[in-house]
């Protein structure tokens, strides 16, 4: 029996295309393609603004199950989804984020998708890609870097240093720098003062790049960051310190959608890259309705369960950009399902078909979900070789008592061959017109009452709890004007509770709301639950561990 090739094998084996044919597939000319080597490039400002009178396509989103260490391929699903659609005749295309240096070197790997369905080049989207995450943490810390000058130079802005909000970031898991005191070392240093990092992907200039429309709204929005507040507790914009103009020339070139392709040469925008755990979770705005502008067919994911990415897609970005969605597609594995059921994870290559009967719970949980905001779904049974037929009708008959499908889909091992299925059901569902999309909440219900509703209708708890500080920060905001923000839920991606180990589809639990931020460049407020970090640790052994570098110069161990 043959060996089973790597992700990183069956990338670098690719037969790419030169970028410009990829762009010429979209009808993108080459003069307007600013490429980075010959496979991939970025997209000029000028072309997105003269397809904006396009006709829109179809938007499709992709989410799946509550994540195990199992794994589910959301990715891998979105990318297979796409090579089906253009197999079967469509014109469409994938969106997809960044992946952060994070994971990629702690516990998860890369985030380029798997064998067969992957955005290629593989080991550039994982590492450095285009810069634009360097360029977000360069533009996150110059604004640090201005605020502790400000304070050094006479604080005219008589910003108070107990209540600088503004922390600073990097593009990587490091907990010793979760909470740090700077400043230190004397008088030519500044004055000493708590602080601390977050990774880049927290940053509140990440959301604002993903949710921006152009170079003029991202200045805005820059300019709209609260950096600090006064002793009096009056608001510090950012504007205010004269940041906002040098932070938009640091993020000029980021601004643009990065094109590549997938192992079958489709056109794919790799764009922005918030996690959906503690951030918004999606690709930036640009990158998916300019794809609207340009196939008929845009399938693009969001992070982790239902419950964070497809709620913070639908309630934040959906909301904000005026998107509707035609249809969603619900990833899912045997293997994840039998872990919800109770499995252990030495365990699941047996056949164990009651707990699969008992773990399609989370399945369960998130098809309602996903149909309360107006979203036709489908389920992806993203396949192993493990899976058992058992064990595949089990799922296939829960679905179907849920009044929705469920589709094998092989396109880690078959490419768009593995996903035809799933490509004609999906375009069914997109073509019905059945969506009647709408958010959960409305703009003007208050702030506290919002984070109660996700918890209640999507994670299905009893109530949100905070303490009198929360809930007072939270009506302050609603009395400086900020009250018609949606909610982002900090929160663990494992569970629909705060507890990470609590699997399946728990019911009545309490979320403890710990603390609240506000973004207001970005245009929401960070609700952070339970023990969620903003800043995560790498795991005791790391996948950094096994990444090197091959006598031959290649890469090794990145998947």
């Amino acid at each position: 029996m043959a060996a089973v090739k790597s992700d990183i094998e069956i990338a670098r084996a690719a037969s790419k295309k030169p970028i410009q044919e990829i762009g010429a597939k979209l009808g993108i000319p080459s003069e307007h393609l600013l490429p980075y080597g010959h496979d991939k490039a970025k997209i000029s400002a000028e072309f997105i603004s003269s397809v904006q009178n396009n006709e829109d396509g179809k938007l499709i989103l992709v989410t799946a199950i509550n994540p195990t260490p199992a794994g589910e391929g959301k990715t891998t699903t979105t990318v297979g989804l796409g090579d089906g659609l253009n197999r079967i005749g469509k014109k469409a295309m994938v969106c997809l984020r960044e992946p952060s240096l994070g994971p990629c070197f702690g516990v998860k790997g890369g985030a380029a998708g798997g064998g067969y369905a992957q955005i290629v080049p593989m080991e550039d989207i994982n590492l450095h890609f285009t810069g634009d995450f360097h360029a977000i943490t360069s533009a996150h810390n110059l604004l640090s870097a201005m605020i502790d000058n400000h304070i050094y130079w006479g604080n005219a802005l008589e910003i108070d240093t107990r209540r600088v909000a503004w922390r600073r970031v990097m593009d990587m898991n490091d907990r010793a720098l979760r909470q740090i005191v700077c400043s230190l070392g004397g008088v030519t240093n500044g004055f000493p003062r708590e602080a601390g990092f977050d990774i880049t992907v927290a940053s509140e200039v990440m959301a604002i790049l993903c949710l921006a429309s152009d170079l003029k709204d991202l200045e805005r929005r820059l300019g709209d960051i609260i950096i600090g507040y006064r002793r009096d507790k009056s608001a510090v914009y950012a504007r205010d310190i004269k940041a906002d103009g040098a932070m938009a020339v640091l993020l000029k070139d980021a601004m643009a959608p990065n094109l590549v392709q997938t192992l079958e040469n489709n056109p794919a925008f790799v764009h922005g890259g918030p996690f959906a755990n503690i951030a918004h979770g999606c690709n930036s705005v640009v990158a998916t309705t300019t794809a609207l502008k340009l196939a008929d067919y845009v399938v693009t994911e969001a992070g982790f369960g239902a419950d964070l990415g497809a709620e913070k897609f639908f309630d934040i970005k959906c909301r904000k950009a005026g998107l509707k969605p035609a249809a969603a597609v619900i990833v899912a594995t045997i293997r994840a399902i039998k872990m919800n059921g109770g499995v252990k994870k030495d365990d699941l290559g047996a056949e164990n078909v009651a707990a699969v009967k008992k773990g399609c719970a989370n399945l369960g949980r998130h098809i309602e979900n996903v149909k309360q905001f107006g979203v036709p779904a489908v389920v992806a049974i993203n396949h192993f070789i493990s899976d058992t037929d058992a064990e595949i009708e089990a799922v296939k008959a829960y679905v179907r008592s849920m009044g929705a499908e469920a589709i094998v889909c092989m396109h880690w091992a078959k490419g768009s061959e593995g996903t035809v299925e799933l490509a004609e059901r999906v375009v069914a569902l997109a073509e019905s017109g059945s969506a009647q999309f709408s958010p959960l909440y409305a703009d003007e219900m208050p702030l506290f009452e919002k984070i109660n509703t996700i918890v209640r209708r999507v994670y299905r708890g009893s109530e949100a709890i905070a303490d009198k500080a929360v809930r007072d920060q939270l009506h302050q905001w609603e009395q400086a004007g900020y009250g018609n923000l949606p909610v982002c839920m900090a929160k663990t991606q494992y569970s629909f509770s705060t507890d990470p180990n609590l699997r399946g589809a728990p019911v009545d639990h309490v979320v403890p709301v710990r603390e609240v931020r506000l973004a207001a460049g970005a245009g929401f407020i960070v609700a952070i639950c339970g023990e969620i970090m903003t800043m995560p640790g790498l795991p005791k052994q790391p996948s950094s561990e096994k990444i090197f570098l091959n006598d031959a110069g290649y890469i090794e161990g990145l998947f």
